[in-house]
């Protein structure tokens, strides 16, 4: 078995230093034995679960998420249906988000559209459209 610095860790992951020593803290990664040196002392099972959480996290899985894969993927009695319904939530949730910025992007591509540029500030419908108050705003 090899013993890897902590930077040696970072390369090899993909995963910054600070983010590694945030995941220890948070309990995704467990605390390393230290060397008589003092320098953290990580295997290649600690780049592996690093790697496992950079790709949660580039799937959009938050923190929790990845606490509860983490804790599937070593639990023997869990089966793929429990890891399924977490992703399936994900991608629900990225569609969702996906609908409210296409739904943004539209607005704006219309207001951009109606902007007269050379117009007087006063008639700039880009402001009309800020400034304008909705049934659902609060006072």
């Amino acid at each position: 078995m090899r013993f890897l610095k902590i930077g040696d860790v970072a390369r090899l992951s993909g995963v910054g230093i600070e983010t590694i020593r945030y995941y220890e803290k948070e309990g995704l990664l467990a605390a390393p034995a230290r060397r008589p040196s003092g320098y953290r002392q990580y295997d290649d099972a600690a780049v592996q679960r690093l790697q496992f959480i950079r790709q949660s996290k580039q799937l959009g899985f938050s923190l929790s998420e990845i606490r509860e894969l983490l804790r599937l993927w070593f639990d023997a009695n869990s089966r793929c249906v429990h890891v399924r319904a977490l992703a399936e939530a994900r991608l629900a949730d990225i569609n969702q988000k996906i609908d409210e910025l296409d739904a943004m992007r539209q607005k704006l591509a219309g207001v951009l559209a109606e902007c007269q540029h050379q117009a007087a500030i006063v008639d700039c419908p880009i402001f009309d459209v800020l400034g304008r108050q909705t049934s659902s705003t609060s006072q």
